[in-house]
């Protein structure tokens, strides 16, 4: 299948082409320059040549033109977004994906699009084999979670949960039947014949996944089902979420803003930044390799520590801060002596040796099994994470050591990761 059209120059999220599926199919977005001018007609012939040469036989591959929305007037200002941006997302059968960004940034518009409950300007989405640009919400085969539980009051738990197939007609037995199942998979069989207001917030948000477990749909769709919880209560129902996925195998798309979440959840993960997907990847992959700067600030808490300076090669590569401050690197590019870069290590990846840099301390955040030191390192600050229970003050001296086999190097200029 291939489609092209001419960019609108709206404000948009680029919300990919999303193929959720049973037989793992794939969709590839084609690059369009501003005016709408194809500008991925190499990558787009080689792949058609695949497939018209039959190279593709075991993977059904769609291409079509991205998937974008429109906003209203304060949220088209905030993004900005005039583009759309060359993407692939695969998402396979039984897997879990996350959509994780910052506020703002497009990830549960980009949900509400596959669920119909937001409108598309161009391309087009696909369930299974199906494209669904023109069914309604309901006939989709998708079930959406929300944030804020969205249960009917004056129902029963079971009546909450069964609404729905009480509106598709479906056969009293086996609806009673489909309740049963569900409220045992979620513990709420003590519970059906209460009502929302008799629920803890937890309660609450099993209910909500009841409902839509009882349909037994194609897609999950969760948008920041957590958010509302207490942070005990968060662990608790990510794990839950977690073991549900595992029990019922179904496809699962989970809008979420904490990294954490997506991290310890999810098979795959989209990062996502004012509706473009900056990187694609399992959570580990995501975390050692990020391509730019920003994922690599989004994911892993506390944040990757930034180090602006330059490359020095003196018989060995050094990195230089722009305070004058040498780290020796293990290796640097090819022609890259004097080249300006920011430096990344994690908050794990700093040691205590006698042989580190000299900072100075500025806070000091014990939390039992570790400590966590923010520090000054010349004019700029590091955040190192140390499993020793250190006796430090704030303006003490501590001398710190990355280590160089985890040090990451970015383009000052285009925030893009260097490789080596």
């Amino acid at each position: 299948m291939y489609a092209t059209g001419q960019h609108s120059g709206h404000a948009c999220v680029e919300a990919v082409n999303v193929t959720v599926s049973h037989d793992n199919w794939a969709t590839y977005h084609v690059l369009k320059s501003d005016g709408g001018k194809m500008v991925g007609n190499d990558v787009f012939a080689d792949m058609k040549r695949a497939t018209d040469a039959g190279l593709n036989k075991h993977r059904t591959v769609v291409f079509e033109e991205g998937v974008d929305t429109y906003f209203g007037r304060q949220l088209q200002k905030q993004l900005d977004i005039d583009y759309v941006y060359a993407n692939e997302l695969d998402i396979a059968d039984g897997a879990f994906v996350s959509l994780v960004g910052p506020s703002g940034c497009g990830k549960s518009t980009l949900l509400r699009m596959v669920a119909g409950l937001d409108e598309i300007s161009s391309g087009e989405i696909l369930v299974g084999e199906r494209v669904v640009n023109s069914i309604s919400p309901k006939d989709r085969d998708v079930a959406m979670v929300f944030q804020n539980y969205a249960l009917y009051p004056h129902m029963t738990v079971a009546e909450n949960m069964s609404f729905s197939l009480k509106l598709r007609r479906a056969p009293k037995s086996a609806i009673e039947q489909r309740v049963k199942s569900a409220a045992e998979i979620l513990g709420l069989h003590e519970l059906l014949t209460r009502y929302p207001r008799q629920l803890s917030g937890g309660q609450r948000q099993r209910v909500a996944m009841g409902r839509a477990i009882v349909r037994d749909p194609q897609v999950f769709l969760f948008d920041e089902p957590l958010s509302n919880l207490d942070a005990k209560l968060r662990v608790q129902m990510r794990s839950e979420i977690k073991e549900l996925h595992r029990r019922l195998g179904t496809t699962t798309v989970y809008v979420t803003h904490d990294q954490i979440e997506a991290m310890t959840m999810s098979d795959t993960i989209v990062v996502m930044n004012k509706g473009r997907i900056e990187q694609i990847g399992s959570p580990l992959h995501l975390y050692d390799k990020p391509h730019n700067l920003f994922v690599a600030g989004f994911i892993g808490s506390p944040a990757m520590n930034m180090l602006k300076g330059g490359i020095v090669i003196d018989r060995c590569p050094f990195f230089v801060t722009d305070d004058g401050v040498r780290l020796p690197i293990e290796r640097a590019p090819t022609a890259s002596d004097g080249r300006q870069v920011t430096l990344g290590i994690r908050p794990e990846h700093l040691e205590i040796s006698d042989e580190g840099i000299e900072t100075t301390v500025a806070l000091v955040e014990p939390t039992g099994s570790s400590t966590q030191i923010t520090a000054k390192l010349a004019t700029q600050e590091v955040v190192g994470i140390f499993r020793e229970r250190l006796q430090v003050a704030p303006g003490e001296m501590l001398r710190m050591k990355p280590s160089p086999a985890h040090i990451h190097l970015f383009d000052r200029e285009t925030g893009k990761r260097v490789d080596c």
